[in-house]
C-alpha cells in the first residue's frame, strides 16, 4: 500500500509538471524590406516561428516591394494594368484609399514619380526643377487608380504606385496575425520602427515603446516619450532624420502630393496609435504632410486614432500635443525625471 501511494504521488507530480508549461521570452529578428525587424513573444512551448515569419516577409515583398522587379507593384508600375492581384495588394490599396479620402489627398501613393525626382524613392533621380515637378504632377492622382476585383489599372502611362508609407505598418499587422494563428497571445512586433503589441510582456506589464526626441545629428538616442501599448499598433513619422542638403538647403523626405514639393512646417514628428498598424502608418505620413493645426482638426474628427505630435515653437523649443485617449498611456521626458 505504501508503494502504491508513492506511485500515485509520482504520477500526480509528473502530471502537474506537464500541465504547467514554463513561460519563455522568444526573440526573432532579421532584415527585411530594406530595414530591420524584431519580434518578441511569450511562449509556453518554446517554438521558434522565425521560418514562418521570414517566409511571410518574402511573400509581402513579392506583392508590395518597389525594390523587387518582379513584385506585383513593380509589374503594375511598368504596365497599364495587371491582373492576379493578391489579398495583400488589395488590403494595402483599401487602406490607402481610406486614408486618401479622409485626408483630402494628403496621403497619395501615386506621388511616387515626384518622390523619385527629389531623390527619396526607389529610383533616386536626384535631379529636379520646377518644370519637372509641374510635369510630374500630372501623374499624381490616386483617384484615377482603379481596382476592380483582381485587376488594377491606370488611365495614364507613367503613373506609379509606392505603398512604402503603409506597407511596413501592414507587414506588422500580417505578422501579428500569423503569431495569433499559432497561438501566441502576448507579443510585440516591430518592422522598421512600426509596431503592434498584444497582451503583456515577461513582467506582466504593458509593452513600453520609446519615442525618439526629434533632433537631428544627436550623438546618442534621446527619448522624448514612452508609450504603453494596450493591444494597439503604433507608427511614427518624422522629417528630422530623412533629408538631404543641396546648395545649402535642407529638403525633407515628406512630399506634399498637392504641390510636389517637400513640406516645410513646425511639425517634426508624429506618432499615431490605432487598432491596425497599416492605418497608423498611413495617417502618420498624412499628418506630416498637412502639419500641426490640420492634424489636430483631423484627429478631432477621427476618435479611433490617438496621437503624439512633437513640434517646434517660434523659439525653436520642442512642444507636444497629446490626444485625450493617449494621456493615461504616455510618459513625457522620461530622461529628465
Amino acid at each position: 500500500m505504501k508503494n502504491l501511494f508513492y506511485l500515485i504521488g509520482v504520477i500526480l507530480l509528473l502530471s502537474c509538471g506537464e500541465s504547467t508549461p514554463s513561460k519563455q521570452k522568444m526573440i526573432v529578428d532579421g532584415f527585411a524590406q530594406g530595414t530591420t525587424y524584431k519580434i518578441i513573444y511569450i511562449s509556453n512551448d518554446g517554438i521558434n516561428h522565425q521560418r514562418a515569419i521570414d517566409s511571410m516577409l518574402i511573400e509581402i515583398d513579392n506583392s508590395l516591394s518597389t525594390y523587387q522587379k518582379r513584385s506585383l507593384i513593380s509589374k503594375f508600375n511598368q504596365a497599364d494594368s495587371i491582373g492576379g492581384i493578391d489579398q495583400m495588394f488589395a488590403d494595402v490599396y483599401t487602406i490607402s484609399r481610406q486614408v486618401y479620402e479622409a485626408t483630402d489627398g494628403a496621403f497619395d501613393p501615386t506621388v511616387a514619380p515626384i518622390v523619385n525626382a527629389w531623390g527619396f524613392g526607389f529610383e533616386n533621380l536626384y535631379s529636379t526643377d520646377s518644370l519637372m515637378i509641374d510635369s510630374l504632377l500630372g501623374f499624381v492622382d490616386f483617384e484615377k487608380i482603379d481596382l476592380n476585383k483582381l485587376e488594377i489599372s491606370k488611365p495614364i502611362k507613367g503613373m506609379m504606385l509606392d505603398f512604402n508609407a503603409v506597407a511596413q505598418g501592414y507587414s506588422v499587422d500580417v505578422l501579428a496575425e500569423l503569431l495569433e494563428r499559432r497561438g501566441v497571445d502576448n507579443y510585440l512586433v516591430e518592422v522598421g520602427g512600426e509596431l503592434k503589441a498584444k497582451g503583456l510582456n515577461m513582467n506582466d506589464t504593458l509593452w513600453r515603446i520609446g519615442i525618439d526626441r526629434p533632433i537631428p545629428d544627436l550623438k546618442e538616442r534621446e527619448i522624448e516619450a514612452i508609450v504603453n501599448l494596450d493591444n494597439k499598433a503604433l507608427a511614427t513619422s518624422g522629417n528630422y532624420r530623412k533629408f538631404y542638403e543641396k546648395d545649402g538647403i535642407k529638403y525633407s523626405h515628406t512630399i506634399n502630393p498637392k504641390t510636389g514639393y517637400p513640406v516645410s512646417h513646425s511639425l517634426l514628428s508624429v506618432t499615431v496609435v490605432a487598432d491596425n498598424c497599416g492605418v497608423a502608418d498611413a495617417y502618420a505620413t498624412a499628418f506630416m504632410v498637412i502639419g500641426l493645426e490640420k492634424s489636430k482638426k483631423l484627429l478631432d474628427k477621427h476618435k479611433d486614432l490617438e496621437a503624439l505630435l512633437i513640434y517646434s515653437n517660434e523659439n525653436g523649443e520642442l512642444q507636444t500635443f497629446i490626444t485625450d485617449g493617449l494621456i493615461d498611456f504616455i510618459e513625457l521626458n522620461p530622461d529628465k525625471k
